[in-house]
């Protein structure tokens, strides 16, 4: 399984939903910008095991109500994906069938 999280082609896929939506920011712009380079290193820092988490950026919304976020970097963002990529699958599974929250809707057969 740790194979297939630190795989390229896993990586390139949660690189691009990291990136949804927020393809103009400056965070996300600069690690684009090299991006196969970017990748490979993290690629290279998961797989010798010395890849460690960076510090969140924290900040406030005013929406409704005001709330604090707590924003983890781009890269850590990736690594998110990737490991989501692979293990989401497994624990949908388990999941009982009419359980819905933060779950890919799936076509009933």
């Amino acid at each position: 399984m740790f194979d297939k999280i630190c795989s390229f082609e896993n990586l390139h896929s949660a690189y691009l939903k990291a990136r949804k939506c927020k393809r103009y920011k400056k965070e996300i712009l600069e690690f684009g910008f090299n991006a196969e380079e970017n990748l490979l290193k993290l690629k290279e820092r998961l797989e010798t095991q010395t890849y460690k988490h960076g510090g969140y950026r924290e900040f406030i919304v005013n929406d409704a109500k005001k709330r604090t976020i707590r924003a983890a970097p781009f890269a850590d963002r990736v690594v998110h994906h990737a490991l989501c990529n692979v293990i989401e699958p497994i624990f949908d599974q388990t999941f009982i069938f009419d359980s819905y929250a933060c779950r890919i809707v799936r076509k009933i057969m």
